[in-house]
């Protein structure tokens, strides 16, 4: 079972958001048959299987093992995954594309984050198939600036360390060389919840600069 699994297909993220359908795939977490959910979720065993093929079909569960009960077979499930993710290609329009978004805004900003999950998404499925880890870079990090100034001058100073570190390892002409995406992105936390307003530490959102100083 992977820990966070990417949704691409459209059928399969409807599946997975209908409310009952995500209750089961919370369950199945840890294997279980119809009757376990139905006995977990007040039903019929008859209504469970029908939500558990189509979770199979969408292949959001799958078998674990069957066993042989009173003449029956009883098959045992599990979620593919603890938590599920969807794809900018899984929502409904276009995909989202940062080439067609105004740099200095925003929703540049969420148009890199979809087409990193779109990519890596791809890239992670391809390793797991070929059987080999995929080389990646994250890093998460918080900082708390005591003046929009001191923003500023961190952003300057991590352009350039960036830039000059590009410089140094970019090699346009390695026969062996693969190209990497490097996004380096910050944005203002998210607002905290209200009974930790209390605590002094909560800011509310700025938004009066929002479409001019968006640090990349």
């Amino acid at each position: 079972m992977f820990d966070i699994e990417v949704i691409t297909d459209p059928d399969a993220a409807v599946a997975a958001l209908d409310p009952l359908r995500s209750r089961i795939l919370a369950l199945l977490a840890d294997p279980g048959s119809a009757t376990t959910l139905a006995s977990a979720l007040g039903m019929g065993r008859q209504q469970i299987n029908y939500h558990l093929r189509t979770l199979e079909a969408h292949g959001l569960v799958r078998l674990v093992e069957e066993r042989r009960r009173r003449g029956l077979t009883e098959r045992v499930m599990a979620a593919t995954a603890r938590s599920y993710v969807l794809a900018p290609a899984a929502q409904v329009g276009r995909e989202a594309d940062p080439s067609r978004t105004d740099r200095m805004s925003s929703r540049y900003l969420i148009a890199l984050a979809a087409r990193m999950v779109r990519e890596v998404a791809d890239l992670a499925r391809r390793a797991d198939d070929a059987g080999k880890p995929l080389a990646t870079l994250s890093i998460d990090s918080e900082i708390r600036f005591a003046s929009a100034a001191d923003r500023a001058a961190f952003t300057a100073e991590l352009t350039n360390a960036v830039a000059a570190l590009t410089a140094k390892y970019h090699d346009e002409q390695a026969p062996a060389g693969r190209r990497h995406r490097l996004v380096v992105a910050a944005h203002p936390f998210p607002p905290a919840p209200r009974h930790e307003v209390a605590s002094g530490d909560a800011h509310p959102i700025d938004t009066a600069d929002e479409e001019s100083t968006d640090d990349r």
